[in-house]
């Protein structure tokens, strides 16, 4: 088994994202999203599954707040290792956004959009049902989630994220985040998944 362990950041601070910010929303909520998810683990081994009970049991609870911390951790690594470039797409992420969401204007006009509306989590994915790069939101980690669709670009919009540079002002933050899109990133995750483009 994988042994999850905190992935460092590649940055301190990025144009328009504070060290503060940023650091507080890795050492901090990242990091203990990956405590959790261990803790839950550990406790899994030992869980009496001889009460397991929908109403309510330790393993029901123990397995639905597995789910959340599974994606707080899976959502904040792609989320932090997608930040860090200059937020001009190239290559086959391009080739994805002209062809299945009108161009990069119109796809970063739905992702504000998008930012705008979710609670949680906005992440351009790509869906092998459908074939198509597509623009989902989550409420929560665990809420919206999409199986099989694969995250090439992630959009934390929870306050933690954005609240102490920009208080209550979202859509500045999205603009700012929109301008340190890493899409060497999704490039990479393109490549090694075989995502046609």
């Amino acid at each position: 088994m994988r042994a999850v362990t905190v992935k460092p950041l590649k940055y301190e601070e990025l144009p328009g994202l504070s060290a503060k910010l940023l650091s507080e929303h890795h050492d901090v909520l990242y990091a203990g999203y990956v405590k959790k998810m261990l803790e839950i683990q550990d406790k899994l081994e030992t869980v009496d599954e001889a009460t397991a009970n929908a109403t309510y049991s330790e393993i029901g609870e123990l397995k639905r707040e597995e789910t959340f911390a599974a994606n707080g951790v899976r959502l904040h690594e792609a989320y932090f290792a997608g930040l860090g470039g200059d937020g001009v797409p190239n290559g086959a992420i391009l080739k994805l956004i002209e062809r299945d969401c009108g161009g990069f204007d119109a796809w970063k006009s739905h992702m504000t959009a998008s930012g705008m509306a979710a609670r949680g989590w906005v992440i351009a994915a790509y869906d092998p049902l459908l074939e198509r790069l597509v623009t989902y939101s989550c409420d929560a980690h665990n809420l919206g989630c999409v199986w099989d669709a694969i995250p090439l670009v992630v959009l934390d919009v929870y306050e933690h994220a954005y609240y102490l540079d920009y208080a209550t002002a979202r859509k500045a933050y999205i603009e700012a985040w929109l301008k340190n899109v890493d899409f060497a990133y999704a490039n990479n995750l393109i490549a090694a998944r075989g995502i046609p483009s």
